[in-house]
């Protein structure tokens, strides 16, 4: 059975002046509304690394040991979803694979996420290109731990990273 991530019919992709194609929205989309499903086959970080050069940036990180990924060519396509980075998101994360409008959304928009809501993976480096004024011009997997954005994103993290910052949270008590 093909695994395929799910889209909202409200979205199309197209090419984004962040980094390739984009999600955009088509119609408005409402405050809270999901607008896309991870799909992915569940690995571990080693498989991820032996099989990066087919699923390149086609991940999601949904503990700190585990990944949603493809596992061939026609997975990466269905899996692909085309949410780009921001430093100005309007997207959040519910759970570990559903992307949530954390506001409302306007036709033309184009979908994002702060990669901070789902990314712990300390290894992780990317240049910023989303142009925002608040930019961070590099993002990495250590960005959750930034308390201005642990505030700006609370309920928007990804579960595992929610736990991360309760437990970091707590010890500082």
């Amino acid at each position: 059975m093909l695994i395929k991530s799910w889209v909202s019919p409200k979205t199309i992709r197209a090419k984004s002046e962040i980094s390739g194609l984009g999600l955009f929205a088509l119609e408005n989309i409402v405050q809270g509304e999901v607008v896309a499903v991870k799909a992915g086959h569940i690995v571990t970080e080693d498989i991820l690394i032996k099989n990066k050069v087919l699923i390149r940036d086609n991940y999601d990180q949904i503990t700190d040991e585990l990944y949603l990924v493809p596992l061939n060519s026609e997975e990466d396509e269905q899996t692909l979803i085309c949410l780009n980075h921001s430093c100005e998101p309007n997207l959040g994360v519910g759970g570990s694979a559903i992307s949530v409008a954390m506001r409302a959304i306007k036709a033309g928009e184009e979908l994002t996420h702060d990669y901070a809501m789902y990314l712990g993976n300390a290894n992780f480096r990317l240049k910023c290109n989303c142009k925002r004024p608040n930019c961070r011009k590099i993002i990495t997997g250590n960005d959750w731990q930034i308390t201005q954005l642990q505030k700006r994103y609370k309920g928007y993290f990804a579960w595992y990273l929610s736990e991360r910052i309760k437990k970091m949270t707590q010890s500082q008590i």
